[in-house]
């Protein structure tokens, strides 16, 4: 039977080193693993090093038997900025429940070019498709902001969701939040101002980070939102001069929420309250 490795035990010593740096992780070698998670009776998180699948508010959502039944199974990865969580085109071999880091799932044109089509958190998880029987993704999904998750195989998502339980329950319903996230985008996208479209991408993005800054250049933020960098540095200045923002050098805070929130399209609201509706609230974090 597949299981996974105590928590209590140490990485193991083939295992690739992960160094932090200015608040990034930088992978030395291929993908890091580190121990998965392994309970026996009480649930024990001392060997995460402080990292608790439960972060993931659907696994926190989840009923106690059901979190333990699939709590063996649960692998602590670093995942570093730019790594590749899912290619378009090829089926993915787990799913990632993102705790500390967020992924962008992108569509690349033949050309090169790429237009974010959705933001993924600590409140969701990497590969619907799995689950939902499509197998690949006409999607990339890139990590934009490092930290951690963590993967199930897809063997063992696919087992727990036939089971009809609350974990497809939960599956199901973040399913229709991440697609109304989708449409959302594309209409905002096409007929909203790019200062209402950047301010929505920073309040996402806040969603889902531990505080109010971020590194992000106009470069990459003009590569999500599908307009040319000229476009957002023309807007991003517009935030500032407002005083919504402070951006130097490829950082951003916000230093006036409210204020962004006034400035959004309504594209914004709509998407988190169908997140509101139909996902557990999440966690204090």
């Amino acid at each position: 039977m597949e299981q996974g490795l105590n928590i209590c035990e140490t990485t193991p010593r083939n295992a690739r080193s992960v160094t932090r740096n200015n608040g990034n992780l930088k992978s030395t070698g291929r993908e890091t693993r580190l121990p998965a998670a392994r309970v026996s009776g009480a649930v024990r998180i001392a060997g995460l090093y402080g990292h608790n699948p439960k972060q993931n508010n659907l696994l926190a959502g989840l009923p106690a038997e059901d979190y333990e039944r699939i709590l063996p199974y649960l692998e602590l990865v670093p995942m570093p900025l730019g790594m590749a969580v899912c290619e378009a085109g090829v089926e993915m071999e787990h799913v990632y429940f993102l705790t500390s880091s967020i992924v962008s799932q992108l569509y690349e044109s033949r050309d090169g070019t790429a237009t974010e089509t959705a933001v993924i958190g600590h409140e969701g998880v990497v590969g619907v498709t799995l689950f939902m029987g499509g197998g690949t993704s006409l999607n990339r999904a890139v990590v934009k902001s490092a930290g951690y998750g963590f993967r199930l195989k897809a063997s063992r998502l696919k087992e727990e969701f036939y089971r009809g339980g609350a974990l497809q329950s939960l599956l199901l319903r973040y399913t229709q939040a991440l697609l109304t996230q989708m449409s959302q985008t594309a209409v905002c996208n096409r007929h909203h101002s790019v200062v209402q479209q950047l301010c929505r991408w920073l309040l996402l993005s806040l969603d889902r980070l531990p505080s109010n800054e971020m590194s992000m250049t106009q470069e990459l933020i003009g590569n999500m939102l599908g307009v040319r960098r000229e476009s957002v540095a023309d807007a991003a200045g517009k935030l500032q001069d407002e005083g919504l923002i402070q951006y130097t050098r490829g950082h951003i805070t916000v230093l006036n929420r409210p204020g962004l929130e006034a400035r959004v399209c309504e594209c914004y609201a709509g998407v988190k309250a169908e997140y509101d509706r139909l996902l557990p609230a999440p966690l204090q974090r």
